[in-house]
C-alpha cells in the first residue's frame, strides 16, 4: 500500500502548523515533504529548495503531486491544479478546499486583482490565533481519514 504523501508550500505555511505536521507525521503514517525559495531555509527532513522566481514553489509542488496526497497551500490556483491531479489541498486556516468551491475562489481572486490594479485597497488576513491553529488540526485529521 503506497504510504499518503503531505506536499507543503513552506513559503507561506505558518510555524504553529508546520510544528504540528512535522510532530505527528510518524504517529499519523505519512511522509511529509517542504518546498520552499532559497530565501526560506528550514531545517525538515524530505525538504526541495527551489530558485526564487514567480511561483516556483507552486510549480514544483504541481510537477510533483499525485492523485491521493494531501497538499497544504494558501494558494488557490494551486489548490486548483492539485484538485485537477485528484489529489486534496488544505489551507493553513483549515479551509479543505473542493471541486465545489474553487471556481467561485477564483473568481473572487479575480475580481479582488482587478480591484486592486484600479487603485482600490483590500484588507490584508487577520493575525493568526490558537483557535486558527485547532481549526487547522481538525480539519487536516478529517482530511487525512477521508484520504485513506
Amino acid at each position: 500500500m503506497k504510504v499518503l504523501k503531505v506536499w507543503v508550500d513552506a513559503d507561506a505555511c505558518p510555524r504553529s502548523v508546520m510544528h504540528f505536521l512535522k510532530t505527528n507525521r510518524a504517529e499519523l503514517g505519512y511522509d511529509l515533504v517542504t518546498i520552499s525559495t532559497t530565501n526560506h531555509l528550514l531545517d525538515v527532513e524530505n525538504h526541495i529548495t527551489v530558485d526564487p522566481g514567480p511561483q516556483a514553489v507552486d510549480l514544483a509542488i504541481a510537477n510533483r503531486v499525485q492523485q491521493g496526497d494531501i497538499v497544504v497551500t494558501q494558494d488557490w490556483g494551486l489548490a486548483a491544479v492539485v484538485l485537477g491531479k485528484k489529489a486534496r489541498a488544505i489551507a493553513p486556516s483549515g479551509l479543505v478546499y473542493t471541486t465545489e468551491k474553487i471556481p467561485f475562489m477564483l473568481e473572487q481572486r479575480n475580481l479582488l486583482a482587478r480591484y486592486r490594479r484600479g487603485g482600490g485597497r483590500t484588507k490584508g488576513p487577520a493575525a493568526r490565533t490558537g483557535a486558527d491553529d485547532e481549526r487547522f488540526r481538525w480539519a487536516f485529521l478529517r482530511l487525512l481519514r477521508t484520504s485513506r
